[in-house]
C-alpha cells in the first residue's frame, strides 16, 4: 500500500503540511475530521482523504 496522500489542491496540501500531515499514516493518526477546520481544506479534499484511508491495500 502506498503511503502517499491523494492528489488534492495546493491550499489543502499546504494546510496538511503545516499540520504535520505528510503521509497516510499521519492522516490516520490525526483523522480527516480534525482537518476539516483548517483553512484550505474543503469538502472535496476531505472526501479524497477519506477515500484514500478507506481504499483497499494495493490501490
Amino acid at each position: 500500500m502506498s503511503n502517499d496522500l491523494p492528489a488534492i489542491g495546493a491550499p489543502a496540501k499546504r494546510a496538511l503540511d503545516e499540520a504535520g500531515v505528510r503521509t497516510l499514516d499521519d492522516l490516520r493518526r490525526v483523522g480527516p475530521d480534525a482537518l476539516a477546520g483548517l483553512h484550505g481544506v474543503g469538502p472535496k479534499a476531505l472526501r479524497l482523504l477519506r477515500e484514500a484511508l478507506e481504499a483497499p491495500a494495493g490501490d
